[in-house]
């Protein structure tokens, strides 16, 4: 008798760098599954931070920050009659000062990047660790969360397109840039939370928590049904909170 050779497993290529980029739109389980071998994030974020300056830098031309700052203002009926109230004097002084800061802060996004990221691995990290007892590092949930994110640049390069165009100046804000949502074609100031949840529903978002949950179901071998429905739940907590704040200010 002669005894069965065990047939090898045949070895996964690993990906490269544009490869990794590109399934994660048309193959994203050969992405994540890649993680396991190498977590690291730096290409996504890259390609993240770049389209991010270009859109900073074509709103600063097409529309002005001094103009988006307005806008935003014109989003919240409390804000707007504060700044209507004061004297010409401190209503420049004020605009001046809110302009500052979302300039700096626009131009800074890469580092909201990183810190929004870390917080959302950070959350998901121990919901599929602790919770779900899935095996996963904090790097691969990092990489995992930064990978999942480029979806988002399809809809920035969508808002860079739309601005170069023409964009109406007068209702344009960088929370809802493009027609991606039916939050866009609401009036913020008449219905706050009408907005927020017709906003939230956008189609790049969605693509995006999917894309999510498929990593993490990846990575950590949980189900991707229960998958979904972490990445989906904790969004959902997270728009009904975000909402009812902004209600509360508006």
């Amino acid at each position: 008798m002669v005894a069965a050779t065990p047939m090898p497993t045949p070895e996964v290529r690993p990906l490269s760098e544009p490869e990794r980029i590109v399934d994660t739109f048309i193959a994203p389980a050969k992405t994540f599954a890649d993680l396991r071998r190498n977590a690291a994030w730096w290409g996504p974020f890259l390609l993240l931070a770049v389209m991010s300056w270009l859109f900073v830098v074509v709103v600063d031309q097409k529309v002005t920050l001094r103009k988006t700052v307005e806008n935003q203002i014109q989003t919240s009926p409390k804000a707007a009659d504060r700044i209507e109230k004061m004297s010409p004097a401190d209503r420049e002084r004020t605009m001046q000062r809110q302009t500052t800061v979302t300039r700096f802060i626009s131009y800074g996004y890469p580092g909201v990047i990183l810190i929004w990221n870390a917080m959302i691995a950070g959350i998901l990290f121990a919901t599929f660790k602790l919770g779900l007892s899935g095996d996963i590092s904090f790097k691969r949930a990092y990489a995992t969360v930064m990978y999942a994110c480029l979806p988002l640049v399809i809809k920035t390069i969508l808002a860079v397109i739309a601005v170069m165009a023409g964009v109406n100046t007068d209702s344009f804000t960088f929370q809802n840039p493009v027609a991606t949502n039916p939050g866009y074609f609401l009036n913020a100031a008449e219905d706050h939370v009408l907005y927020s949840l017709g906003t939230a529903l956008d189609i790049f978002m969605i693509w995006t928590l999917v894309v999510t949950a498929i990593g993490f179901s990846t990575n950590t071998k949980v189900k991707r049904r229960t998958a979904m429905g972490v990445v989906f739940g904790w969004y959902v907590l997270f728009v009904l909170a975000s909402t009812g704040i902004g209600a509360a200010f508006s």
